[in-house]
Parts: structure tokens; sequence; C-alpha cells
């Protein structure tokens, strides 16, 4: 959907901005309007504001909304690799054991308290 907008901009159409805007996603053009709304101070150190005409639009799709796009799409095709990493790092036998190992240590040190604690409240009570 941004490779058809990018195309009418290069293209000779005398307005070509406002048909590439109705083109573009909604998300999209809300990016685009606060991009145009930044204040200058808030820019980058060596970013240009960006311009409400034809030139400025395709700047901002290719510099902007298309890398972003690459990143996303290279995200969620990798996706399923970090979950396997993530399941298989959480699977791990070994933190398996030693957790089951405090579980167990905890176990009995409760038991013991509770123990005491019911002893003692034998003695105050008899």
């Amino acid at each position: 959907m941004t490779h058809q907008p990018l195309d009418l901009l290069g293209s000779r159409e005398t307005t070509p901005t406002m048909r590439a805007l109705e083109m573009l996603r909604e998300d999209t053009r809300a990016w685009w309007a606060d991009t145009l709304a930044r204040n200058p101070g808030e820019l980058d150190e060596g970013e240009e504001p960006a311009t409400a005409d034809a030139e400025g639009l395709r700047r901002f799709l290719e510099v902007e909304v298309l890398p972003w796009f690459k990143a996303r799409r290279k995200e969620l095709a990798n996706r399923p690799l970090i979950r396997e990493q993530a399941f298989g790092q959480s699977l791990d036998p070994d933190k398996l054991e030693r957790l089951g190992r405090y579980e167990v240590r905890l176990d009995r040190k409760f038991e013991r308290t509770l123990a005491m604690l019911l002893r003692l409240k034998g003695l105050r009570l008899g």
C-alpha cells in the first residue's frame, strides 16, 4: 500500500500529494500528520523538518515508513524462532531441577515452622 503512493508521487501528475495521501493507510496518514506537526526543537540532530508537499511526503515514505515496514516484516518472520528460543530456555532441565530442590527445602522449612507454632499455641493454652 505504501509503494503505490510512492509511484504516484514519482509521476508527473499535477496534484499527486492529495491522491497519494488518500491511498495511504489511516495510521500512516496520522503518522504523517504527527510528523508535520512536530516542533523544530523536537527534531534530532541533522534531521530536516517535514514539508507538506510531494517531495516531503516522498521523503517521509522512503526514510520513515518503508524502513519501518521492512523491520516489522523481519520481526514477524523471526517471531517463531524467538518464541522457540524462549520456550527452550524456560524448559531447561537443570533450572527445573534447582527449582524443585528449592521447593522441597521451602516446604520442609514451612512444615517445621508450622509445627513449632502449633507447639507454642499448645503451651500457651495448656
